[in-house]
């Protein structure tokens, strides 16, 4: 801990939580494990980028948090200086804007004969539903006179010589929030479809609309969630496989899962989701539960929940999460299950965080793990996606005052960032669908999940921004865990990586490079879909696909287009198999299940899963 901060006991001011813990030890005396548990830097103590960084002067950065919380955290400074290199450039480009303006004359006169050609198109005319009316005039000219807008943007950023990578990505990225804004789609008195409805319906889909408009922000002011998403209640319609929490500390609850079978493999899963959400994206339905799943092929599965943080959290770094998170969880296990060794799996950046964790125990030549397994992890951040958009020095110190007067990032804030990832999708669509045809689309229980925010702490959320996606630091042989510098080189422990085609935060081929910085074997799995949907992706599941293959540490590297290329292509989940694959890397002989916990060894158990954090809003 540097020297300086000040120190406090997380639990010294909740005599109910204190009674609970203090079955296994008090959190005001030593720590339960090998590693220092229980400790957090005080709230009090100004803590910024580095340290976490810069001092800043407080009416600066609280006017940078009053206008961060106006535009969700985007910079203005960050879009005007990515705007200002494109117009100074473009400025000293007469030859390209001459062809620019031609080429708006080009693309908007064949915009207007798309637009005839489809009135007479059979196909469009044979397209189902109410998207019909979109192929008639005057709409079939407003969508492509729309589409055409934007292929002009596009074309029109990406022409222009001499300005910086990041700044044409945030320029391209900010002008398709504006165009996407705009769509002819989003207004009653240009979309056909909201036309034929409100005719047909005499008013009354706007009625209902705005009664799902009036219901949502009433929830959103009183920080509650969709009548339909309550729906999925926890414990009862989700995260309901049998279980029971066998520790806790102020950072997360370790739930052990009741085996289903009558041996099990001696080799126990400790499985480290993302805190950016709620570790039940792993536990949903019953029918689409990687746990249950995990536990019906008799595994012994432990899963960490994690504390959804509040202001006093401030002062967490994502080191903590690596030693009072990860490692105390493997001391659990460790103690519950004494001389067996983990496989341990890690998703998002649960897994970058397992990642950095398998790395410092391989330095203290700690060999308790058996495998590791990562789900949608980046460990190397230089092509982490759209989300570097938000990643420069000045949206970082914009994103930071945010942060510095909250206590912590907002799980609403983080939402509204993925949302403007997919604009169209989880933004407009839905608009137009509630509120202007005045239809509630029924949700599934992966909806339900992502309505369950979570908040980051100021220092570790300031800590993931600035080490890894700004400076890569992990990549680059820069990190340390308490003073220790590691290298993913060093984990010896064979690997199984997971990466999705559609992901628009862990793009596959950012994941895919886990093999420019391994000395082991890894099997990697490339799935179809994106972030969440390809990794629930249950046996049975219609429209899946995945691709596999694993390379030894003694084979050389293969680049990503010639792996898709050379990987065999396969039906349905990939979860059997991660099954067999786990299978092959345990104990043959299976062992008699274990009981719930350890007692004696100060791991009680504390109550049924899914436990209390996950319950936190």
């Amino acid at each position: 801990m540097p020297n300086g901060f000040q120190l406090e006991q997380p639990w010294q001011n909740d005599p109910d939580r204190l009674s609970e813990v203090s079955v296994q030890a008090s959190m005001d005396s030593k720590p339960t494990s090998d590693y220092p548990l229980g400790t957090r830097i005080s709230p009090t103590h100004c803590v910024t980028c580095e340290d976490v960084g810069a001092r800043g002067e407080p009416i600066d950065r609280l006017i940078n948090a009053t206008l961060g919380r106006m535009t969700t955290g985007l910079s203005p400074l960050a879009l005007a200086k990515a705007w200002a290199d494109l117009a100074i450039n473009l400025a000293i480009a007469p030859a390209n804007q001459i062809d620019l303006v031609t080429r708006a004359f080009t693309l908007f006169a064949e915009a207007n004969i798309r637009a005839l050609r489809a009135a007479d198109d059979v196909k469009l005319q044979n397209t189902p539903g109410e998207y019909q009316l979109w192929t008639k005039p005057p709409y079939s000219h407003l969508e492509a006179l729309h589409l055409a807008q934007m292929q002009w943007w596009e074309e029109a950023i990406a022409s222009v010589r001499g300005v910086s990578k990041q700044h044409k990505n945030l320029a391209a990225f900010s002008i398709r929030q504006v165009l996407n804004a705009w769509s002819p789609a989003n207004f009653p008195w240009t979309n056909p479809q909201v036309i034929h409805r409100t005719v047909k319906e005499n008013g009354a889909n706007l009625v209902r609309g705005m009664h799902n408009l009036l219901d949502d922000t009433n929830r959103y002011l009183n920080d509650e969630m969709s009548e339909q998403a309550e729906a999925f209640v926890i414990g009862e319609k989700v995260a309901v496989t049998p279980g029971k929490v066998v520790f806790r500390n102020y950072l997360f609850e370790l739930i052990q899962y009741s085996p289903q079978t009558d041996t099990v493999f001696a080799e126990p899963v400790l499985i480290a989701p993302a805190w950016i959400m709620k570790y039940f994206i792993l536990d949903l339905s019953p029918e689409n539960s990687l746990v249950r799943y995990l536990v019906g092929q008799g595994h012994t599965v432990f899963m960490i929940s994690w504390k959804n943080p509040d202001a006093s959290y401030r002062g967490v770094g994502f080191n903590h999460y690596v030693t009072d998170g990860f490692l105390a969880a493997l001391n659990a296990v460790n103690a519950i299950l004494p001389g067996r060794k983990v496989h341990a799996t890690g998703y998002c950046i649960g897994g970058t965080m397992l990642s950095i964790a398998a790395a410092y125990l391989a330095t203290q030549n700690d060999d308790r793990l058996q495998s590791v397994t990562l789900f949608a992890t980046q460990n190397d951040f230089e092509e982490a996606g759209e989300l570097l958009y938000f990643v420069d020095e000045s949206q970082l110190t914009y994103l930071e005052d945010v942060m510095w007067a909250q206590g912590y990032l907002d799980g609403e804030q983080m939402s509204v960032a993925f949302s403007m990832l997919r604009p169209k999708e989880l933004v407009w669509a839905k608009i137009v669908q509630d509120y202007l045809l005045g239809d509630r689309r029924p949700i599934i229980d992966l909806i339900a999940w992502n309505e369950n925010n979570t908040h980051l702490p100021y220092r570790m959320h300031a800590e993931y921004l600035r080490r890894f996606f700004l400076q890569n630091d992990l990549a680059e042989g820069r990190y340390d865990v308490n003073g220790t510098p590691i290298s993913l080189t060093d984990i010896r422990a064979p690997m199984f990586a997971v990466a999705t085609e559609k992901d628009h935060i862990a793009p596959w081929k950012s994941v895919y490079k886990i093999h420019l910085y391994s000395d082991t074997d890894v099997t990697f799995v490339l799935t179809t879909k994106g972030h969440n949907a390809g990794i629930v992706s249950e046996p049975g599941r219609k429209g899946r696909e995945y691709r596999i293959m694993t390379r030894t540490a003694t084979q050389p590297y293969l680049h990503p287009a010639r792996w898709q290329r050379d990987a065999a292509m396969h039906e349905g989940s990939w979860w059997p198999a991660w099954a067999a694959w786990l299978a092959e890397r345990s104990t043959a002989e299976r062992v008699l299940p274990p009981e719930m916990g350890a007692a004696e060894k100060g791991y009680p158990v504390l109550m049924d899963a899914p436990g209390r954090y996950v319950r936190e809003r």
